[in-house]
C-alpha cells in the first residue's frame, strides 16, 4: 500500500472548510475557541485515499462481500457483518463485542460511518490507516482468530476471488494487504453526508424541526459538546478521558506510554449515532439520553478526567433538545449483503 499523500488533502480540506455555509452558532463558539474546526459538511477531496486515488467500484464490491464473508473467522461462524451490523448502524447491539470463542471482548463495537475521513482507528487509536484496521480483527485471537496464510490459502482456493481478485488489482494472486485494502475500500464507501442536519446547513431552513434547532444552538453553546465533537464528522479524532469509572483499561494511554492518558478513549463521530446502541467503549450508556445525562453531571470520576468535561447544569428540556439534535445527524444507510461465493 502506498503512503497517504497528507499534506495537500489538508490544504484542499481548509478551503473546503472555508467555502462551506456555516452555523452562526457554531462559528462564534470557534471564534472564541482556536483550535476547533465549525460544524460544516465532509468534503470529498478530504478522504484518504491509499497513494490518493478513489477506489474503484470493483474493489469496493470485493470488500462489501468479503466483509459478509464468514471464511474470515477461524471457525466460519462470524464475519465482519457480524460485529458490525447494518440493520445495527454497523455495531451489534451489546454494550462488550463477542469473539469467535464467545468470550467477551474488553471493548464496545465501534461504528463505522464516515471513516472515510479518519487519521487514526479503533478506540485507543492504535491503528494507522483503514487498511491495518480491517486485518486486524481477522488476526487477532480474541476475535476472529484466523492466520495471514491461513486467510489467503481459504481465499485463493475460491475461484470466484481469484477471478475478482485479478479485476481489481490486474492479477489473480491474494494476499493479506489486498483482503485489507478491500475491506477498506468497502468501509470508506460507508458515507453519511444528507442528514437533516446538513439539509439545513445548506438552507432548508424546514429541514430540522424546533427542538433539533434549539439543540443545535445548545450544542454548539451552553452544552460545549462542539469542544470534543467538532468538524464536519463531530470528532476532533483525539483521545479523552470522559470521567467513567472504568479504570482497568488504559486506553490511549497504553498505546503511546503516556500515564496523563490513562483510560483515553477516541472521540466518536456522532453521524448515525442514533442508530447504534449502547454508548462509549465499554458499551456502558444504554442509550442517548444517558450518554447527556453522563456529561450533564460532568461523568462518573474526576480520576485523570478530562479538563473537558465538567458539569454542564442542563435543565431536562435542554437535554431533550440535543437529544433531537442527535436524532437530525442521521441518514440511514441500507446495505443488502452480498452473494457469498
Amino acid at each position: 500500500m502506498g503512503s497517504l499523500t497528507r499534506p495537500h488533502l489538508a490544504e484542499r480540506y481548509a478551503l473546503a472548510c472555508l467555502l462551506s455555509t456555516v452555523l452562526n452558532a457554531a462559528n462564534a463558539w470557534s471564534a472564541d475557541n482556536p483550535g476547533h474546526r465549525p460544524l460544516a459538511t465532509p468534503d470529498e477531496y478530504d478522504i484518504l485515499y491509499p497513494d490518493d486515488e478513489p477506489h474503484t467500484q470493483a474493489e469496493i464490491d470485493l470488500g462489501k462481500t468479503l466483509f459478509f464473508d464468514p471464511r474470515l473467522s477461524q471457525d466460519g461462524s462470524m464475519s465482519c457483518a457480524s460485529c458490525h451490523d447494518p440493520d445495527l448502524g454497523f455495531g451489534d447491539g451489546k454494550p462488550l463485542s463477542v469473539g469467535v470463542d464467545g468470550e467477551f471482548l474488553s471493548r464496545h463495537t465501534p461504528s463505522l460511518y464516515n471513516l472515510a475521513w479518519g487519521v487514526l482507528f479503533f478506540w485507543d487509536g492504535r491503528s494507522p490507516s483503514l487498511e491495518a484496521q480491517a486485518l486486524m480483527p481477522i488476526r487477532s485471537r480474541q476475535e476472529m482468530a484466523v492466520s495471514t496464510q491461513e486467510l489467503e490459502r481459504r481465499l485463493q482456493s475460491v475461484p470466484e476471488y481469484r477471478e475478482s481478485f485479478a479485476l481489481v488489482y490486474g492479477d489473480g494472486a491474494i494476499t493479506a494487504g489486498r483482503v485489507g485494502r478491500a475491506l477498506a475500500a468497502f468501509e470508506r464507501s460507508l458515507i453519511v453526508v444528507n442528514t437533516p442536519f446538513d439539509r439545513y446547513l445548506a438552507g432548508d431552513g424546514s429541514a430540522m424541526d424546533d427542538a433539533a434547532k434549539r439543540g443545535l444552538e445548545l450544542f454548539s453553546g451552553k452544552a460545549e459538546c462542539v469542544r470534543c465533537h467538532d468538524g464536519p464528522n463531530f470528532t476532533d479524532d483525539s483521545f479523552h478521558n470522559i470521567g467513567h469509572r472504568n479504570f482497568d483499561d488504559p486506553g490511549r494511554g497504553g498505546v503511546i506510554g503516556d500515564p496523563s492518558l490513562h483510560g483515553a478513549f477516541k472521540t466518536p463521530g456522532l453521524r448515525n449515532v442514533a442508530l447504534h446502541p449502547p454508548y462509549f467503549h465499554d458499551g456502558s450508556q444504554a442509550t442517548l439520553e444517558d450518554v447527556l445525562h453522563f456529561y450533564n453531571r460532568g461523568g462518573d470520576s474526576p480520576r485523570h478526567r478530562s479538563r473537558l468535561v465538567r458539569p454542564l447544569s442542563l435543565s431536562d428540556a435542554e437535554i431533550a433538545d440535543l437529544l433531537s439534535f442527535l436524532h437530525a445527524l442521521t441518514e440511514p444507510i441500507e446495505i443488502k449483503p452480498p452473494k457469498i461465493p
